[in-house]
């Protein structure tokens, strides 16, 4: 069954690094330098290297799949395990990405009520940002695109701010290197399966691309551009900030944009917060896309009815998740989840789905 997409509904290649990179680089940022320094220190940087690189392999991965498929995830899981048992790991991964959305909203709301307005209630901000939602994805796939290239581009200034803490740096801090286990870097590289996640939803609007397959190589270009993003932050994070305080701070991107004065502004961290909204909101979109479009093809019903029902999901757990405690937990727990999702499940797939198509061709 593959999935035929009028002509004008499709977007050009080259536009699936934005739509990459602007999945992965998002509230993670602003904090996952405490979760991969809690286990590796100061070898944090090199779990990053690592990490970038195997997302390369299984964005690869993706791509063998599709390419072969002509399809998307749910044709992908019809022709390895079937109609019904296809359709289930289809619901599950919808699940998964609905938890992601979650996590990426509630994360947002938690970051401007600590910083910017602390008796900010959690529903009348979460309503406004799921209305701007369904706003974008009701408008389709090419919205959905062009909201992911301004947020790479609009807010591209805010690195920028990063080479401003290397004044007050100690780059001895990244000594000595190679000083971990190789336990403690699986350790690392988990904790930061959620910071770059975000590509595998290739597998939902792959056939929303002109000539797909040649996209493949700007997929790649987007995850190389998040993970030296990643890198620099995480060598200046390290080389700014004592390890142990590092284990501590909850957001030490935001601490890092504290130390910068400038005539206009004396908070220099409320701008990057407020930016940040512009980062945040693409992922969100694109999950909804995803997860609604994906709803539509398992129930065969209108993807805007599907849409209005995952928000009023997103919308009423986000309201649950009060406490500082009750969050980091929910976001631990989808950190599990992503983490098996994307290093676990996708290679299984990819293996189980050639296994599938061989036999097929031997029949």
């Amino acid at each position: 069954m593959k999935t035929e997409i009028k002509p004008e509904f499709l977007v050009s290649p080259f536009l699936v690094s934005f739509l990459v990179h602007g999945t992965q680089y998002g509230v993670g940022v602003l904090s996952f330098q405490r979760e991969l320094a809690e286990f590796v220190g100061h070898d944090a940087w090199i779990s990053i290297i690592i990490t970038g690189f195997i997302i390369h392999i299984l964005i690869w991965m993706i791509y063998t799949m599709l390419n072969n498929d002509k399809g998307d995830l749910f044709t992908i899981h019809q022709r390895t395990f079937g109609k019904w048992i296809g359709n289930l790991f289809s619901l599950l991964f919808i699940l998964y990405v609905l938890t992601m959305a979650i996590t990426v909203l509630r994360s947002y709301i938690e970051i401007v009520q600590v910083w910017m307005f602390p008796l900010l209630k959690t529903w009348p901000f979460a309503l406004v940002l799921l209305l701007i939602v369904y706003y974008v994805v009701t408008s389709g796939f090419r919205a959905v695109t062009g909201i992911c290239f301004l947020a790479v581009v609009f807010p591209a200034y805010l690195i920028l701010t990063f080479f401003v803490p290397i004044e007050f740096s100690n780059f001895r801090n990244l000594l000595p290197i190679f000083d971990h286990s190789i336990y403690d870097m699986a350790k690392s590289i988990k904790g930061a399966s959620l910071s770059f996640s975000g590509f595998e939803y290739l597998l939902f609007y792959y056939p929303f691309i002109k000539n797909p397959a040649s996209s493949q190589k700007y997929a790649h270009y987007g995850n190389l551009f998040t993970t030296l993003l990643y890198l620099l932050i995480m060598i200046v994070t390290l080389a700014f900030f004592d390890q142990e305080y590092l284990k501590i701070v909850i957001w030490p991107t935001l601490m890092m944009w504290k130390i910068i004065k400038l005539p206009f502004v004396e908070r220099f961290e409320i701008i990057g917060v407020t930016t940040w909204a512009v980062v945040m909101m693409p992922i969100i979109c694109l999950m909804f896309w995803s997860a609604s479009r994906g709803i539509k093809k398992l129930f065969k019903v209108k993807q805007k009815k599907a849409l209005v029902v995952l928000l009023f999901i997103c919308f009423t757990i986000s309201c649950f998740l009060t406490e500082r405690e009750t969050i980091q937990q929910y976001n631990q727990w989808a950190s599990e989840i992503g983490f098996y999702i994307l290093f676990c499940y996708l290679p299984v797939l990819f293996v189980c789905y050639h296994i599938r198509f061989k036999m097929r061709k031997k029949i």
